[in-house]
C-alpha cells in the first residue's frame, strides 16, 4: 500500500512539475539528485564531473518533463537519461571510466566478501574491491554500478539497459562471480554469488 502511495505522489509530482511548480520540482531533485549523483561519482570517480554530469541530467529532464510518458517508470527514465549524459562525456573525454566509488564498493563488500566487522578489515576489502573492480569489463560495472549505487531494481535496471529481466539477473550474476573469482580465486562459493544476484541489498 505504501508503495501504491508514494508512486501516485510521485504521478502528481510529475504532473505538476511538467506545469511549471518550483515546489514539485524541488521535490523530484531532493529525492533523487543523490542517487544521480552516486551513479555518476561511482563510475567516473571524480566528485566535479559527477556534480556537472548531474546537473546535466537534471536540466534534460527538466527541458523534456512535459514529455515524459513512461507513468510508473519515472526512475528508469531519469536514470537512462544520467547513463547517456555520462557516455556522452566519457566519449567526449576519449577516456576509460575510472574504478568504483565508495558507494557502490561499500554494498558490495558485504555480498563478495566476508564481512569481520572491523573497521581495518572493511577498509582492506574496500581496497581489494576497488583493485579487483579494475579487472572487469565496461559492461561488468556498469551493471553493478546501477545496482548498488544507484540503488535500482532489477526490474528498473531492465529498463534503463533495455535487456530482458533475466538477461540483467543473469549478467549481475555473472559480474558478481568473477568478482569473487578474482578476490578469491579458491574458494569462490558460486551459491553465495547467486543469492547476491537474485535477492541483492536493495530487492528486487
Amino acid at each position: 500500500m505504501a508503495a501504491k502511495s508514494d508512486k501516485t505522489e510521485l504521478q502528481r509530482q510529475l504532473a505538476l512539475a511538467a506545469d511549471g511548480d518550483e515546489g514539485a520540482w524541488q521535490y523530484l531533485v531532493d529525492s533523487y539528485a543523490h542517487r544521480v549523483f552516486a551513479l555518476i561519482r561511482a563510475k567516473c570517480n571524480n566528485e566535479e564531473l559527477a556534480e556537472e554530469i548531474a546537473q546535466s541530467t537534471f536540466c534534460t529532464v527538466a527541458a523534456k518533463i512535459g514529455e515524459y510518458t513512461e507513468l510508473g517508470k519515472f526512475e528508469a527514465w531519469l536514470f537512462r537519461i544520467a547513463v547517456n549524459r555520462l557516455r556522452d562525456e566519457m566519449r567526449r573525454r576519449a577516456r576509460q571510466a575510472r574504478p568504483m566509488e565508495h558507494e557502490t564498493l561499500g554494498a558490495l563488500a558485504g555480498g563478495v566478501t566476508d564481512d569481520h566487522g572491523e573497521e581495518a578489515d572493511r577498509l582492506a576489502e574496500l581496497h581489494q574491491l576497488r583493485e579487483a573492480m579494475t579487472e572487469l569489463a565496461d559492461a561488468d560495472q556498469q551493471i553493478l554500478h546501477l545496482r548498488h549505487a544507484a540503488g535500482l531494481t532489477f526490474k528498473q535496471i531492465a529498463e534503463v539497459l533495455d535487456e530482458p529481466l533475466g538477461t540483467v539477473l543473469a549478467r549481475q550474476h555473472r559480474a558478481l562471480a568473477k568478482l569473487r573469482r578474482i578476490l578469491d580465486p579458491d574458494g569462490a562459493d558460486e551459491s553465495d554469488v547467486e543469492e547476491e544476484a537474485i535477492d541483492g541489498p536493495h530487492g528486487r
